[in-house]
């Protein structure tokens, strides 16, 4: 009796948050939404402990990114098997721990050497993304200029705005906006496109009401704006304030690293 109690729950786990067919609900949104803001406290305190600054590791951390999201796109593309740990929230647990484990290390080898943890960071994540890269294969050029274009077309206009805008005089900020509409460009060419689908709650909704996914610059910059000016308007802690924008700007160019590579390797 106590055994098929444990088993059935395990079983709805399963279903509803470790599966194996990509789909978001909006329980697992929300659970997933609980769990990433626990992680986000504890790496703060982790932050405060060895006393290094989040915003430093916004390059360092790019490989780890990328290892993820390719990671994640050759599966979509049945170049890697379809396995937990290669799905969400598999891979990003994963990818977390990796990331976190490395700055750790690296850390500790600073202090005793005196070498910048942050090369040593980046060279980590460099060589781990070695073999996703190998396993790419051939790219769709047009399908790449087409992303890489619209990116450069609607991030320009904020480049050109950063010395007229104080919020986007800080880099980190005009960073972490620039993540989030190279995960809006990747999406829109490829559900406008090329015939794919918003899988996530809100946006998928959203999509469907406008008919386009073209929706995904205004939902972007209207919540990644408001996102920063909160942050550098009420949050005087530094240590908080960058690791909320280093979470930001992943949990922008993640999914876009995934929706881009995803595409150009499919089409």
């Amino acid at each position: 009796m106590i055994f098929d109690f444990f088993q059935g729950i395990l079983e709805y786990i399963r279903q509803n948050f470790v599966y194996l067919h990509p789909g978001y609900t909006i329980l697992n949104t929300v659970v997933f939404g609980i769990i990433l803001g626990i992680s986000i406290l504890l790496i703060i305190k982790m932050f405060k402990y060895i006393k290094k600054d989040p915003a430093d590791l916004m390059i360092p951390l790019i490989p780890f990114i990328f290892f993820g999201s390719s990671a994640r796109a050759l599966v979509d593309n049945n170049i890697y098997p379809l396995t937990y740990i290669l799905v969400t929230p598999g891979i990003y647990i994963f990818t977390g721990l990796m990331a976190i484990f490395t700055v750790l290390a690296s850390v500790y080898i600073e202090k005793k050497t005196n070498f910048d943890y942050r090369y040593i960071i980046i060279t980590v994540g460099a060589v781990i993304c070695i073999p996703n890269i190998l396993f790419m294969g051939p790219i769709n050029i047009i399908a790449t200029l087409q992303v890489v274009g619209v990116w450069a077309l609607i991030s320009s206009i904020f480049v050109l705005l950063k010395n007229k805008w104080s919020l986007l005089k800080n880099k980190f900020n005009l960073s972490v906006l620039m993540a989030h509409l190279f995960d809006a460009s990747s999406t829109y060419i490829a559900v406008d496109f090329y015939g794919y689908s918003e899988q996530h709650v809100l946006p998928s909704a959203l999509t469907g009401l406008v008919g386009s996914a073209i929706v995904m610059f205004p939902l972007k910059i209207a919540v990644i704006l408001g996102a920063l000016y909160i942050i550098d308007s009420y949050i005087e802690d530094r240590t908080i304030a960058n690791m909320l924008k280093l979470a930001i700007f992943i949990l922008g160019l993640a999914p876009g690293l995934r929706n881009f590579l995803s595409l150009i390797m499919g089409t």
